[in-house]
C-alpha cells in the first residue's frame, strides 16, 4: 500500500469511527431501500459496465429452498388435484402486506370428464402468503367446480381455458378497475387442432377479472376470428412486463421470421393500452445452437429456448429467466433447465455467460425432476433474493401423470454474478500481479435533478482489500473532488455499503453525464467480489 492510499484508508477508517451513529442511522434507513427505484449496474451487465481490465465474471448458481415445493397439488377432490402448473406469477403486494400467487390449476375429475371441452379444466387459481414461503389456498367462493364453489379459483368473466398466466400490479393506474392486469395463453381451434393465442384481463383486486377483448369463447376456446394476435400458433406468456410505456408479452413459437432459426425462439408482441396488440413481433432471444437449421420434421430436436422469458423489471434494466430446452427425437429424452438473460432496451435479451445453466432440473425421484418452468416471481427479502419456479417433466408427456408444484431458488441479495480479480496475469516477466491494475469503467450515466448517492453490493472488503471509486465526465475527464487523491475508498462490504467522498455521499450536482471508475486495490484484493453498484 503506498503512502497516499495509506492516508486515504486511514482517513476513511477515522471518518467511519467518528460518524458511527450517523452511519448506523443511515444503514437503518437503507433497510427500506428499494433497488427497483434505483439505477442498478450489475456485474454481469456488459452494456452498463463495458470496459474492464484484469477482471473476470463469475456467475453464481442459486440454491433450492429447503421447504421446496412450497405449494403442492391438492387432494383428489380439489381443483388442482392433477396440476399445479406454475406458468404463473408471484407479487409482493405492499398495500395488503401479502405475497400473492396466480397459477394454472387442473382437477383430475374434470380432466377425465369427456363431456367437457378439452380446454375447460384449465383454470386460474390463487394462493397467498405472509412470508412468501408458507402458502394458503383461500376459499374464494367465486367459481363453481366439481359442483361447489368452495375453492381458490379466480373468476374470469369469460369461460376460457388458460395454460399460462402472468399478472402485473400497477397500483398507480388512475382507473381502479385496471390496477391488476393479466395476460393469458388461451386456446383457439384451427384445422381440428387447438392452438395458442393471447387474451388480456383487468381487475380491481386480482380475484375478479374482466376480459378486454370482445369475445364469446366457444367450448372454452377463443374463436379464430377473434384472436388478438395473428391467427398463428403462438404461446404467450412466459413473461409480461412494461417498458418505456409499452406492455410486452414474451412467449415462444417457431413461425417464420425474417431471419430463420431452428425451433422455439422467444418473441414479443407490444401494446400501448393492454387491449390492442401489435400484429408484428420481435425476436427477443435465440440460443446460439439455434442458428444451425436442423430441417423440417425435427421441431422437438436440438437445443432451443422454451416459453419465452419471465422478467424482473429493475427500472433501468430487465433481468430474466428463460427455459433451456434440450431436445431429442423422442419425448422420453427431452429435458428442461433454466437459463439467465438480461436486456437494456426492453426487446433484445442476451446471456451474460454463454449457455450458462442458471438452475438445473432435479434428479429422478425429486419433485422437479426432468424439467423446470420459469415463472414471473422475483423478490428481495432481507439479505436474500428469491426466484419462484415450477416443474414439468417433458419425458412424461405421453403418459401425462399429475404434474407441477411451486419451488423457490435463492441467492444472496442481488448477487447473481461477481466481478473478481483475474489472477491469470500473475506470472513471469515484468508484468507482475501486484503491479497489474484491476478496474472497470461504466458507460455514461444520465443524472436528473436532485441529490444522488452510490451504494455498493460487494463482499471481501477490508483494510487490506478495498475499492477505489472515482467519478469522470462523459469525455473521461476526472471530476475534481471525486477522483485521484479525493477518490472514495470503501473497505466495508455488504449489499448496501455507502460510497463516501470527502465526508459526503452526494454526487456533484453540476455534472449531468458521469462515468464511474472502480479499482480493486490492496494486498488481498483477490478476496473482493463486486456484484452491483446502485445509483440512488
Amino acid at each position: 500500500m503506498n503512502d497516499s492510499f495509506r492516508s486515504i484508508v486511514a482517513a476513511a477508517v477515522g471518518f467511519i469511527i467518528l460518524s458511527f451513529t450517523a452511519l448506523a442511522d443511515e444503514r437503518s434507513s437503507q433497510k427500506r431501500f428499494d433497488e427497483t427505484q434505483a439505477i442498478t449496474l450489475f456485474a454481469f451487465d456488459n452494456v452498463s459496465i463495458p470496459y474492464t481490465q484484469n477482471l473476470r465474471l463469475e456467475m453464481r448458481t442459486p440454491q433450492r429452498h429447503p421447504d421446496n415445493p412450497v405449494l403442492t397439488r391438492g387432494p383428489d377432490d380439489s381443483v388442482d388435484s392433477w396440476a399445479v402448473q406454475f406458468y404463473g406469477s408471484v407479487i409482493h403486494d405492499l398495500e395488503r402486506d401479502k405475497y400473492r400467487m396466480w397459477y394454472v390449476a387442473v382437477s383430475k375429475e374434470e380432466r377425465a370428464d369427456k363431456s367437457l371441452p378439452r380446454s375447460a379444466p384449465w383454470r386460474v387459481a390463487y394462493a397467498e402468503s405472509t412470508d412468501g414461503i408458507h402458502w394458503t389456498k383461500p376459499n374464494l367462493g367465486l367459481v363453481k367446480s366439481l359442483g361447489r364453489t368452495h375453492n381458490n379459483l379466480v373468476n374470469l368473466d369469460r369461460d376460457i381455458g388458460v395454460l399460462n398466466v402472468k399478472v402485473l400490479h400497477e397500483p398507480d393506474d388512475p382507473d381502479p378497475q385496471r390496477r391488476y392486469k393479466m395476460a393469458a395463453h388461451v386456446w383457439f381451434p384451427k384445422n381440428d387442432v387447438r392452438l395458442g393465442t393471447l387474451a388480456t384481463f383487468i381487475s380491481p383486486d386480482g380475484l375478479s377479472w374482466t376480459m378486454l377483448q370482445n369475445v364469446d369463447p366457444v367450448g372454452a376456446q377463443m374463436p379464430e376470428a377473434k384472436t388478438v394476435l395473428p391467427p398463428l400458433h403462438f404461446e404467450p406468456v412466459g413473461g409480461l412486463y412494461k417498458w418505456d410505456g409499452l406492455y410486452h408479452v414474451s412467449g415462444q413459437n417457431a413461425i417464420l421470421a425474417s431471419r430463420p432459426f431452428h425451433g422455439r425462439v422467444s418473441r414479443t408482441f407490444i401494446s400501448g393500452d393492454f387491449a390492442n396488440w401489435s400484429q408484428a413481433n420481435a425476436i427477443q432471444f435465440v440460443r446460439s445452437p439455434q442458428h444451425k437449421l436442423l430441417g423440417p420434421g425435427k421441431s422437438r430436436m436440438g437445443e432451443q429456448t422454451h416459453e419465452g422469458i419471465s422478467v424482473w423489471n429493475r427500472g433501468n434494466v430487465l433481468i430474466g429467466v428463460s427455459g433451456m430446452w434440450h431436445g431429442s427425437k423422442e419425448w422420453n429424452d427431452v429435458t428442461l433447465d433454466l437459463g439467465f438473460v438480461i436486456s437494456n432496451d426492453g426487446v433484445h435479451f442476451r446471456e451474460p455467460a454463454h449457455e450458462h445453466i442458471f438452475l438445473k432440473r432435479g434428479t429422478d425421484g425429486e419433485w422437479d425432476q426432468g424439467g423446470l418452468l420459469q415463472a414471473q416471481g422475483f423478490a428481495n427479502v432481507g439479505e436474500e433474493t428469491r426466484i419462484y419456479y415450477g416443474a414439468w417433466d417433458p419425458r412424461a408427456w405421453q403418459k401425462s401423470p399429475p404434474r407441477g408444484g411451486v419451488g423457490i431458488m435463492t441467492l444472496p441479495r442481488d448477487r447473481f454474478a461477481d466481478l473478481v480479480v483475474d489472477t491469470k496475469t500473475q506470472g513471469s516477466g515484468n508484468y507482475q500481479m501486484e503491479q497489474a491494475v484491476s478496474s472497470f469503467l461504466t458507460s455514461s450515466i444520465e443524472l436528473n435533478s436532485g441529490p444522488h448517492r452510490f451504494l455498493l453490493n460487494a463482499d471481501g472488503l477490508s483494510k487490506d482489500a478495498w475499492l477505489k471509486i472515482e467519478l469522470l465526465d462523459h469525455l473521461l475527464q476526472p471530476i475534481p473532488k471525486y477522483s485521484g487523491d479525493d477518490a472514495a475508498v470503501v473497505i466495508t462490504g455488504g449489499f448496501q455499503s455507502p460510497v463516501q467522498w470527502s465526508r459526503t455521499q452526494n454526487l456533484p450536482e453540476q455534472s449531468n453525464r458521469i462515468r464511474v471508475r472502480v479499482t480493486f486495490e490492496g494486498p488481498q484484493k483477490t478476496n473482493i467480489r463486486l456484484s452491483a453498484l446502485y445509483l440512488r
